[in-house]
């Protein structure tokens, strides 16, 4: 990929709306079969208005972004910090900016700053992503 300097973006890709299609086939994948995802009746007994979307399908989705991109077999490192919780109906934007190019073990590398937001703005999962470049 060109273009990969400090400051530069990549483009953006929303997902969404969250759907509970979207969320128990994520659950189905990854073993995660918390009924507070899926259920509404028991996410209200948990204090949420509404059954959540499972945390790691976000990431997924942004991971998912980042290596459509640069590429899966590129991927080097991948961390996310979860701010908000993601509700049915939601739509999520995903978000990259180029932070450095670095050489580590002899391996061109970029860092970016990754991001997934709701529409209204609120980041739901920020994180670093470093990738391999030719």
């Amino acid at each position: 990929m060109t273009g990969l300097v400090p400051g530069a973006r990549l483009p953006e890709r929303t997902f969404g709306p969250v759907t509970l299609t979207d969320i128990v086939r994520y659950q189905g994948a990854s073993g995660d079969l918390n009924p507070i995802h899926h259920d509404d009746e028991f996410a209200r007994a948990a204090g949420f208005p509404a059954a959540i979307s499972v945390g790691m399908l976000g990431a997924g989705w942004l991971a998912a972004y980042c290596t459509e991109h640069l590429g899966e077999a590129a991927v080097r490192r991948f961390r996310t910090r979860f701010s908000l919780v993601v509700y049915r109906g939601d739509r999520l934007t995903a978000s990259a900016e180029v932070v450095r190019l670095f050489e580590q073990d002899r391996e061109p590398r970029v860092e970016l700053a990754v991001r997934l937001r709701k529409d209204d703005g609120s980041v739901v999962i920020d994180g670093t992503a470093e990738f391999a470049v030719p």
